[in-house]
């Protein structure tokens, strides 16, 4: 039962994830040294996510909206990396999250509408 509540569970995610690909956003235009700027800015900058999950489709959109150069790392594979340092980080392995790494400080954002929230702050 448990197996067959993932599988769908992971079937519609991805259902999602194609109905929002397909559906295009008006992405921010910059001028090119503007855009530079921006890619250079998002270059520390990584989402914790995992592909079907609704919540991150939204963080995702939100980046592909805002023409922003953000690295996706999968924490979905219990035995990835990926997952195991979000979890040694944070505590949990809740997505999506944003890791904003600004020298030796790493800031972890857990919150969807925080994360929302930021990307437009600094980027829309």
């Amino acid at each position: 039962m448990k197996l067959l509540l993932k599988g769908f569970r992971n079937g519609l995610g991805a259902i999602i994830a194609l109905i929002s690909w397909l559906i295009p956003v008006r992405k921010v235009k910059r001028g090119e040294s503007k855009q530079q700027e921006v890619d250079q800015q998002t270059a520390n900058i990584e989402l914790y996510q995992f592909f079907g999950c609704p919540f991150c489709i939204k963080a995702r959109r939100v980046i592909r909206r805002l023409n922003l150069k953000i690295v996706t790392r999968d924490a979905q594979n219990r035995q990835g990396a990926y997952r195991a340092e979000l979890l040694k980080a944070t505590g949990k392995t809740q997505v999506p999250c944003l890791k904003i790494t600004n020298g030796d400080q790493v800031e972890w954002m857990l919150e969807t509408s925080q994360i929302i929230a930021y990307l437009e702050k600094n980027f829309g």
